[in-house]
């Protein structure tokens, strides 16, 4: 039967994602609003989203972080651009974002000692193979193929190349292991369900040392440059920003961490999390025409979870939009470059009580088009 009660938030996207709960724009600090972002209020706004992002993550001593252009995209092609080339690089991919990111580095700067190791959409390539003696590149968790990196167990102690890590939809909901990550990004709008346009880069001291040791033999467009006289531009992680930020975009960011802080930190963010895949998990045991893309359990994404229907594809268009039109779900479809399936968004601001009262709509909408 059809049933009788909704989510009361059906926004399950997994970018930009559903807002923090009770969140209200009026609740903001409008201070900033209409000031520069370089006269003394807009600077301390920016210098305390780097800081309080160190703080609550609980980045080592000397990480260093920024607020940069272009959302976690603009912040991963900044760190490419400005550190690859001087030694080989090894770049793991197993969805479209991480290709994105081999075919930049072998089409875009036309690095010519690279190797790149892939798998299929659900599954993971051998992290055994990665050389740590090359710079490292990859994702933590593929938001497109609900596919995660299990640990950081692959990546050496003792390496020699830098590690390059888009984590934009893993911070706050995973745990990572900060010693091992040279170079970390990611964006407002997925884990925090903060607003898009703005990136986040998480240095190390030898991501720190690269920038000053290494001149990368191409030109650098204004935003990705990060040194000045072989430096490191300090100013651009204490809020000196390289071009102009929403600050009511700031704002809403330092909002979403004070959220992270009133319910118990990054360890209860994760724990949200690992909660909202269990209802999905528990769901897809009980049934035979669902199942996670993913390949293993232990690879199993619990923020991106995408998942697999014995159903031809128009089928499954038949249901997400038999969801919208109810305003039960919203933006559930696969990625466009994934296999047909639904992807429902699990994160820290997504309420289990709205994913428990979605899951017997997803055995309606099954019936609804499978008759």
């Amino acid at each position: 039967m059809r049933p009788t009660v909704k989510p009361s938030n059906p926004n399950f996207s997994s970018g930009p994602c559903t807002k923090r709960p009770g969140y209200d724009v009026a609740q903001l600090d409008l201070s900033v609003l209409g000031r520069s972002h370089r006269a003394a209020v807009g600077k301390s706004a920016l210098k305390k989203a780097c800081l309080e992002t160190a703080r609550i993550l609980g980045l080592p001593e000397g990480y260093r972080v920024a607020v940069v252009p272009a959302s976690d995209t603009g912040a991963m092609e900044m760190a490419m651009w400005s550190m690859l080339g001087e030694r080989p690089v090894d770049v793991l991919y197993w969805e479209s974002f991480g290709q994105g990111w081999a075919t930049d580095i072998t089409k875009q700067l036309q690095l010519e000692d690279v190797t790149v190791l892939s798998a299929e959409y659900g599954k993971l390539p051998d992290l055994s193979a990665a050389n740590s003696d090359h710079d490292l590149v990859f994702t933590w968790n593929g938001t497109t193929s609900g596919v995660r990196v299990p640990d950081g167990d692959w990546i050496a102690d003792d390496r020699s190349g830098l590690t390059f890590c888009d984590a934009t939809s893993a911070v706050f909901a995973q745990t990572m292991p900060w010693e091992k990550l040279d170079v970390t990004t990611f964006s407002w709008q997925k884990v925090l369900g903060g607003e898009g346009g703005h990136g986040m880069l998480i240095l190390s001291p030898r991501a720190v040392e690269r920038l000053e040791s290494f001149t990368p033999p191409r030109p650098l467009p204004k935003i990705f440059r990060m040194t000045k006289g072989g430096k490191l531009t300090e100013g651009l992680f204490t809020g000196a920003t390289i071009n102009t930020p929403s600050m009511l975009c700031v704002v809403d960011y330092l909002d979403a961490l004070n959220w992270v802080e009133s319910v118990g930190g990054v360890k209860a963010t994760i724990a949200r999390s690992e909660a909202n895949l269990f209802i999905l998990e528990s769901f897809v045991a009980q049934r035979d025409w669902i199942d996670f893309l993913a390949h293993s359990s232990a690879h199993r994404s619990n923020t991106s979870v995408c998942l697999v229907l014995d159903l031809s594809e128009e089928k499954v268009k038949g249901i997400i939009k038999l969801l919208a039109d109810e305003a039960v779900a919203y933006d559930i479809g696969a990625y466009r470059d994934a296999p047909a399936g639904l992807r429902i968004w699990c994160g820290a601001t997504v309420e289990s009580s709205d994913l428990e009262t979605l899951m017997p709509w997803l055995d309606w909408a099954y019936l609804q088009v499978n008759v």
